[in-house]
């Protein structure tokens, strides 16, 4: 992978860290980062030695959204110009929420705009009771757009009419009350708990999630209707013929670990 100016990238063990290092300025969007950050998602999603990536934010941050030196920029923009900026960063988070592999994000400071559709993008997120969130385009005037499938996916309906029209400010309690994070872990416990998230992940069979990731993009669009069962039926019935599920029924049956967890220390007690 080519080396980034926006990104801190490392891969250990299967596991690819994706780092924004954008530090001075809380790790903001600017379209250097969106492109970079787009180049290595697509990379590591191709890349079939990594099966889960973790999403971070260097400094005291996570992302506090679009940059203001972008912004400034972007006001002088004529339509055209705005239309292919809002189409990159569109196609970013896209990029993020259809990995085929799980995300994980690690959110230990403010997420705001933007950075509240990284997290929404991830398939996991857990934050520290530092971490903060803000829809707070509205007060600039601006609508939180590209982010918005993701955001409402993520919290429903209810909650993203309060919190993309008031632009409050609210907390990391709150944030797991609604749904954005999965967890509240304390600081010094943050990264333990997603090694331990990632210990779980790496024991599941990788097409497995894939398939998985593509069932719920599917069942979310709904409704439950005739068409969605049938396919429902279809899809367990390709995935039972696969050679991976093959594998990871002898084993179950076996009572050994499958093939792609064979190189696991067995699970801790508890721990499934």
């Amino acid at each position: 992978m080519n080396a980034s100016a926006t990104l801190d990238i490392t891969i250990q063990a299967d596991v690819a860290r994706i780092t924004l290092a954008r530090e001075a300025v809380h790790n903001a969007f600017d379209d250097a980062l969106i492109g970079e950050l787009t180049h290595a998602l697509r990379a590591l999603d191709a890349d079939t030695a990594v099966r889960v990536v973790v999403l971070a934010g260097r400094g005291v941050s996570f992302c506090a959204g679009a940059d203001l030196a972008w912004m400034k920029r972007m006001a002088h923009f004529h339509y055209d110009q705005n239309l292919a900026d809002a189409g990159a960063l569109a196609a970013m988070l896209a990029v993020l929420a259809n990995l085929r592999k799980p995300t994980i994000a690690r959110v230990h400071g403010a997420a705001l705009g933007g950075g509240v559709g990284l997290v929404a993008c991830c398939d996991i997120a857990i934050g520290t009771p530092r971490a903060t969130f803000a829809l707070s385009e509205v007060r600039l005037g601006l609508i939180p757009s590209t982010i918005g499938p993701y955001v409402v996916r993520a919290i429903g309906a209810r909650a993203a009419q309060r919190y993309m029209l008031s632009g409050e400010r609210f907390g990391a309690d709150e944030a797991a009350r609604i749904g954005l994070l999965h967890e509240v872990v304390a600081d010094d416990a943050l990264d333990a708990r997603i090694d331990a998230i990632v210990d779980a992940l790496m024991r599941s069979g990788p097409a497995a999630q894939a398939a998985a990731k593509d069932l719920l993009r599917t069942i979310a669009r709904g409704p439950i209707d005739d068409a969605m069962i049938a396919d429902t039926a279809r899809r367990i019935a390709d995935v039972r013929a696969s050679p991976e599920a093959r594998e990871g029924i002898a084993a179950f049956l076996g009572k050994r670990a499958p093939a792609w967890a064979a190189h696991l220390p067995p699970p801790k007690r508890g721990q499934a």
